[in-house]
């Protein structure tokens, strides 16, 4: 097994290059910090749709569209897609892929989906079983609180440990052969229970798993956070984001200003009213698809680890009274092919 290393972590042999990359972002994303850096912003939250769930479904289909007006290729030179979002049985991603003739893999990571994507199709290319792969991720406010807290109409108070879902929706097309960013190594993430029952506390329910995958890695490759240029994870928000500091702090290491989180960055906390930040599948993907995919080919990022991360919960389990369990998954991503 000369591609796997330690327990949890896996190298690409045959590094897949990031072809194209697209992003989409609503009308609140386009109101924060990163507004220019996704390739389209809608004013309607609805996408043209005659629902909150029909409009994820429109992000999708705009999202690959651009992806591909990127790369220069059509739906049908894509061998496999792998694409998810927050709702129930996908069905943001499986209706705006149906008719396309495009091999889809249907995943659900919760908010890590990006990242379980971009490593699946990542294997896919670089083990040859695919020349083209599609990673595909969404999510939208208003479907996910519908879906996972209350509709919007009934006008619950938002607790401060809450985060707001990212409406946006993030692809990247990966090749075999091409020039531009590429996968190097990952690190696939345990499910991981700290006990948190809060729905609205997101955030603590999914430090420790990116904790322990972050720490996987650098055990696994025998590296330090120094390696990179940025470590950033998919939604703690800023709760979140400081317990892992946290975590880490009481092994002696610090991560300082390199450990950033999409969360944090996606919205201006002071101006925009998000309480911890923002959270959703859309967060993660429309952040690594806009600004930090966008830094690395401006050369201002030479290495970066990309960490998704999910709370696993549904409104049935919580109604139950179960626990979050969550999960963690790293991609670590060069400028450019070693």
């Amino acid at each position: 097994m000369e591609n796997h290393r330690g327990r949890k972590s896996i190298v690409f042999p045959r590094p897949p290059v990031i072809l194209a990359h697209a992003s989409v972002a609503g009308k609140k994303e386009a109101q924060g910090p990163l507004r220019d850096t996704f390739d389209l912003t809608s004013q309607d939250t609805t996408f043209g749709q005659k629902s909150w769930e029909k409009a994820e479904t429109q992000m999708q289909k705009t999202v690959l569209r651009l992806a591909l007006e990127k790369a220069k290729l059509k739906e049908t030179d894509l061998d496999a897609a792998f694409v998810g979002d927050l709702l129930n049985q996908c069905i943001g991603s499986s209706f705006s892929m149906r008719n396309n003739d495009v091999p889809t893999f249907g995943l659900y990571g919760a908010c890590s989906t990006m990242a379980e994507s971009l490593l699946l199709a990542g294997i896919s290319v670089s083990g040859g079983f695919c020349r083209k792969a599609l990673a595909l991720t969404s999510s939208h406010f208003a479907s996910s609180e519908r879906q996972y807290r209350f509709p919007l109409g009934y006008g619950g108070q938002r607790t401060p440990t809450a985060q707001w879902t990212v409406t946006g929706a993030g692809a990247v097309i990966l090749g075999g052969e091409g020039k531009g960013p590429c996968l190097e190594r990952a690190t696939i993430g345990t499910i991981v229970d700290a006990g948190i029952k809060d729905a609205n506390n997101m955030g603590a329910a999914m430090a420790p798993a990116a904790f322990e995958t972050l720490r996987a890695h650098f055990d696994d490759f025998h590296c330090a956070p120094e390696e990179y240029d940025l470590i950033v994870t998919g939604d703690l928000g800023k709760l979140g984001s400081e317990l892992v500091r946290e975590l880490f702090s009481r092994e002696g290491v610090r991560l300082g200003s390199r450990y950033q989180d999409c969360g944090v960055l996606i919205f201006d906390a002071e101006s925009q009213d998000v309480h911890c930040g923002g959270s959703g599948c859309g967060c993660s993907a429309s952040v690594l698809c806009g600004d930090l995919l966008g830094r690395m080919r401006q050369g201002k990022l030479r290495k970066l680890l990309f960490c998704g991360t999910g709370a696993l919960l549904s409104p049935l389990s919580t109604q139950q009274g179960e626990s979050i369990p969550a999960v963690c998954h790293a991609v670590s991503i060069s400028a450019e092919r070693s």
